[in-house]
């Protein structure tokens, strides 16, 4: 690394922020540059250093080592020694630039400054520190609107990165034919342990009222297949509540890449270990998701979903993040978790769907409360018996999002901050 004369420092901080934004960006950056650890003989680098957040698992340095994109990746636990010490984990150049892709843009701002690079924000709604950026890329005008005029001219609207995801998920390969359900019960240990045992018993019950209909569970990064084992056995007490179980995995056959999770009621669910899986999230017809970053990715990929909160398991929810995890701690209030909920998306338009927030009104379905496989299973029916709701969620959800090509114009403002010499 000491032949490196000059690096492009990605922050980020979750799995969605890295499958979503990160990702297509160091794509893009090594499509159009020559960059290490691709390249070695160049002399420009691309990392990425992690950074402190209640919604991350722990493991996104693993999911991120598998892209093989960068030629180093700071783990978030050794951010603040990082601030310190930074010598101790990498050579750092005298030049740089590093790039805010997600977290607490304060943590951005102390690493260039710490490191003396320049600094760029990609600002989804504000860009919260505009005297200490040399460039910000904002996701909509309003960002630029935001700002203090003396700063305006810092700032470029590229548009919105999920944008392009369903351009970039074409190009994957085509799923058989059928009625593809997504099963998404999420990343982290607290939202798995309700998730997997309830979707799965989701799945067998409308495997019944739909027989000819297909399922894909995209196995998260921070995850695996004997995550899920796990998550249906004795080490969960959770799945003790519900009528699923796993009979075994299945090798992949000829037709598809991927293993096979069979239900003990013989429900067959194909297990997409590849991360991340857009181009086959783009082919189904309906999702069933927890809360969390999966919903804008649903979104922005226009799949339509049945977002999923079943509030009778308030120990384990207590773990979760967002108003639902403060909620289930409060210890006066936590017998009535489902019923705070409801009245106060009632009372604020408060939503929990990242297309329902960004919309401000209800575009995807929020099952909220004490409910059960049954429910969801005959609400998801109902869905797929009816095309022109799923079309008109799909169109709904597609209106949300603005034209694609915001990668490239940021990283058209990335190569606008490196020396000329470094992109011939």
């Amino acid at each position: 690394m000491k032949n490196t004369s000059h690096v492009v420092v990605i922050v980020s901080n979750g799995p969605g922020e890295l499958s979503t934004w990160v990702k297509p960006l160091a794509d893009k950056l090594h499509n159009q540059i020559l960059m290490r650890p691709f390249a070695e003989k160049s002399s420009l680098g691309l990392r990425l250093v992690l950074v402190p957040c209640p919604n991350a698992t722990g493991k996104e340095k693993d999911a991120a080592s598998h892209w093989g994109q960068f030629e180093t990746i700071t783990p978030a636990n050794v951010f603040w020694d990082l601030l310190l010490k930074p010598k101790k984990y990498a050579h750092w150049p005298r030049k740089g630039l590093v790039i805010f892709l997600g977290g607490d843009q304060f943590w951005s701002v102390l690493l260039s400054a710490r490191l003396g690079y320049k600094h760029l924000t990609y600002a989804e709604w504000t860009a919260r520190w505009p005297q200490w950026n040399d460039r910000i890329a904002a996701m909509s005008p309003t960002v630029r609107e935001r700002l203090p005029r003396r700063f305006r001219n810092r700032c470029t609207v590229v548009g919105d990165l999920m944008a392009d995801l369903p351009k970039l998920a074409k190009s994957q390969t085509p799923l058989p034919e059928g009625q593809w359900i997504a099963i998404m019960p999420g990343s982290k240990k607290a939202k798995l342990s309700i998730g997997v045992p309830f979707l799965l018993e989701v799945a067998d019950r409308l495997a019944k009222k739909i027989p000819n209909c297909k399922f894909l569970l995209p196995i998260a990064p921070t995850t695996s297949i004997k995550d899920l084992e796990n998550f249906l056995g004795k080490q969960n007490p959770l799945a003790s509540k519900y009528h699923s179980g796993i009979a075994k995995i299945l090798s992949p056959e000829k037709t598809l890449p991927w293993p096979k999770l069979l239900t003990t009621a013989g429900t067959e669910i194909y297990l997409h270990e590849n991360h991340p899986a857009h181009g086959a999230l783009s082919q189904c017809t309906l999702a069933l998701t927890t809360v969390g970053a999966n919903t804008a990715e649903l979104g922005a990929l226009n799949v339509p979903m049945i977002v999923i909160v079943p509030t009778q398991h308030l120990s384990v929810m207590q773990a979760w993040d967002g108003l639902i995890g403060v909620i289930a701690r409060l210890p006066f209030f936590r017998w009535g978790i489902g019923l705070l909920l409801s009245l106060w998306r009632l009372s604020k338009h408060g939503y929990l769907a990242w297309p329902n927030i960004s919309a401000g009104r209800m575009v995807v379905p929020e099952k909220v409360g004490k409910i059960f496989p049954e429910e969801i299973a005959e609400e998801a029916a109902e869905w797929l018996l009816s095309p022109e709701r799923l079309q008109g969620q799909k169109s709904d959800l597609q209106s949300l999002r603005g034209n694609s090509g915001a990668v490239q114009a940021l990283t058209k403002e990335i190569l606008n901050l490196l020396p000329d010499k470094l992109k011939s």
